[in-house]
């Protein structure tokens, strides 16, 4: 959970690097820089590609956990005022609780909405400050950005990883993939690329490397290990992240009511962690009810294990549930 919550953490550092040390007004370039040289080191590194399936597993959950969520997330930060688009965000504990429930069977509990709606509301405390007519474009982006990611975080889950394959690569696979599909829209968008300068490059290099390929690979990696709200109740961090930087570094100030509501959502990602754990393990791909796991050199599924567990032997079938 600890090493999990790092992910958050870092992003919650990308809106003073952006503004610090970044070109203006170039939210879909900046998506694409973190994304695509990002995901290419990695499959340089990991030296492995999809294969069957995984070929449009791979696409859809970048398409999900990277392409669509950085342009949403960008457009919403435009056309909301103050922190709304963070707001909306929050609610993504609740959205991948609904999730769960339908695809992992992970049922929530009163306890699991309850904690949910504190978190959305501590959050909203911190950052919603601005006031104004609300933006119809920005609330669906925003909104679409929440759903896009909470999606990819369930089925991130649900589909776990190949055999032989580890958080390092299905984090290139993705991060390659969304970037792809960032690309053609920020050459059409925004046109040419920018004209950089040292502390651009500087910017862009941390939030290539530490903002995204560490803290992507560290986010996949605990969505194999917790369960599925477990993870997304450490978003919150991002936006307390956010609103700390500001106050140490950036000269911004918090009041009382900002640091109620760092406490307030604070508790709520603590009490985020503390439903039933799953197995230190990745959910097997999906395969027919009551269907035996084959060994890995047969057809048909098999059973994708961590780091530190046997896979079971060919001789002793389970079965698993639907």
């Amino acid at each position: 959970m600890a090493v999990t919550a790092l992910a958050p953490i870092s992003w919650g550092t990308t809106y003073a690097v952006t503004t610090e040390f970044l070109p203006a007004d170039r939210p879909l370039f900046t998506g694409l820089i973190r994304a695509l040289p990002a995901g290419l080191v990695l499959l340089a590194v990991a030296r492995k590609l999809p294969s069957g399936v995984w070929w449009w597993k791979a696409a859809a959950l970048g398409a999900l956990n990277i392409g669509a969520f950085f342009p949403l997330l960008f457009l919403s930060a435009y056309r909301l005022p103050g922190g709304l688009a963070a707001v909306v965000g929050s609610v993504g504990p609740l959205f991948v609780a609904g999730l769960a429930a339908l695809l992992l069977g992970e049922r929530p509990t009163v306890r699991t909405i309850l904690t949910g709606i504190a978190a959305a509301l501590g959050v909203s405390l911190v950052v919603l400050k601005a006031t104004g007519a609300l933006d119809v474009i920005g609330i669906a982006a925003a909104l679409a950005a929440t759903a896009s990611m909470s999606a990819g975080t369930v089925l991130t889950k649900r589909w776990g990883r190949p055999e032989g394959v580890g958080p390092l690569a299905l984090t290139g696979w993705q991060l390659t993939a969304g970037g792809l599909l960032i690309a053609p829209l920020a050459l059409l968008v925004e046109g040419a690329p920018p004209a950089l300068d040292g502390r651009a490059i500087g910017g862009y290099l941390y939030l290539a490397l530490a903002n995204t390929v560490l803290a992507y690979w560290i986010w996949f990696r605990g969505i194999g290990r917790l369960a599925a709200t477990q993870v997304t109740f450490l978003g919150p961090l991002s936006p307390l992240t956010a609103a700390v930087v500001g106050w140490t570094a950036l000269g911004q100030s918090l009041g009382p009511v900002q640091l109620a509501g760092m406490a307030v959502a604070f508790a709520a990602t603590v009490a985020g962690q503390l439903g039933p754990r799953t197995k230190l393990r990745e959910r097997p791909e999906a395969s027919p009810a009551v269907a035996p796991v084959q060994s890995a050199g047969s057809t048909g599924s098999t059973l994708a294990v961590t780091p530190g567990q046997s896979t079971p032997p060919a001789s002793a079938p389970t079965r698993t549930p639907a």
